[in-house]
């Protein structure tokens, strides 16, 4: 978040400017009382539990303006002072006292303790993952030891759409949303060999057809609708990245949505 003389700006981490899909969140940077300001944050909403829902985030930028917050964790600049070379907890102590309770704007507050251990508590509570960094170390763009960013992962059911080898490179298998076939991306084969051969023999003797709108793969290989794949991915994402298949199965109900 960008609070100078031209008003309030929302970018993406990756650049893109998204002031128009939060222009409620806009209006409650004035609260934060800056001339101008630098905030590092996230943009969340919170499902029944009071917890960070990704899942639903889409549909609240497009339709629930009012359920969105922006939990802010970082302060890099502040009425043209840069704050980018005082230690962490300096900069978090200066933002926490800008921000007022109650509002669509929150601190995010810290969690201490022994990391693997809260890791854990935040993987049974369904949520995406945690970022632990150095009370002492200074704001650097890009990827640093002073910060790890810890992920969590969920294992789900897809449909098993197709397989793609190629002699000498990792097999992975293509995968679809139950229910929708919508196409979400590959899946390493992380197999055992007697479990490989058996998907390599299922595949090769019932072949099929590329489900429509899948674009077209080199060395892949369709199968017929009735194979259902049990897939590890990280949480929090639309697509499956860092996602290994771990088992699969045949579908008696025979369709992929």
């Amino acid at each position: 978040m960008i609070i100078d003389e031209d008003g309030t700006r929302i970018y993406t981490r990756n650049g893109h400017d998204w002031t128009a899909k939060y222009r409620d969140l806009v209006g409650e940077a004035k609260s934060l009382g800056a001339e101008s300001a630098i905030v590092d944050g996230e943009i969340i909403v919170l499902n029944e539990a009071g917890l960070s829902d990704f899942g639903d985030l889409r549909k609240a930028i497009t339709r629930r303006q009012q359920d969105l917050y922006f939990v802010a964790f970082d302060l890099l600049h502040l009425n043209g002072h840069d704050l980018r070379d005082m230690a962490l907890e300096v900069r978090r102590e200066i933002l926490a006292s800008m921000i007022k309770p109650g509002r669509r704007i929150q601190f995010s507050e810290p969690l201490p303790g022994e990391a693997k251990a809260i890791l854990h508590l935040l993987d049974q509570a369904g949520l995406e993952g945690m970022v632990s960094k150095r009370k002492d170390s200074k704001y650097r763009s890009g990827p640093s030891a002073n910060w790890l960013k810890a992920k969590c992962y969920a294992i789900d059911e897809f449909d098993l759409l197709g397989v793609e080898r190629e002699a000498g490179k990792p097999a992975f298998a293509l995968m679809a949303e139950r229910g929708t076939g919508r196409y979400v991306g590959s899946a390493f084969v992380t197999l055992n060999r007697e479990m490989r051969e058996r998907l390599w023999k299922r595949v090769q003797e019932h072949p099929g057809t590329a489900p429509k709108g899948v674009m077209k793969r080199p060395a892949t290989q369709w199968v017929k609708p009735g194979l259902i794949g049990r897939v590890k991915h990280l949480r929090g994402e639309d697509d499956l990245r860092h996602a290994s298949l771990q088992d699969f199965r045949e579908d008696d109900t025979d369709g992929r949505g």
